[in-house]
């Protein structure tokens, strides 16, 4: 298996988050097979671009997603967040026929 991947630990982070919003960094780092500190950074890099609010409640913390974001890439500026994590997380067409 190759060493290399076509999405970044940015993009897994932020997927995680949004499908479940109270994920904790331990669980998203654990899922991910990064370290706790490398999902905090990233975490901190989503917040201040804007594509995560956290808010503490408690000791637990609660995500929430700016969908209506483009993608940081210049050449992918017209396609937003929303957008495609709803279409990553639409299920396969065969899944769709077979639920009908």
């Amino acid at each position: 298996m190759s060493n290399w991947s076509f999405v970044t630990n940015h993009w897994n982070v932020l997927t995680q988050v949004a499908k479940h919003p109270q994920i904790t960094m331990r669980e998203i780092a654990a899922h991910l097979g990064i370290t706790e500190r490398s999902v905090h950074r990233i975490i901190s890099d989503l917040e201040a671009a804007g594509y995560l609010t956290r808010v503490r409640a408690g000791r637990v913390n609660h995500y929430t997603l700016n969908p209506d974001l483009p993608l940081s890439r210049p050449e992918l500026q017209d396609v937003l967040v929303g957008g495609l994590l709803l279409h990553l997380f639409q299920p396969p067409p065969d899944a769709r026929r077979a639920a009908l």
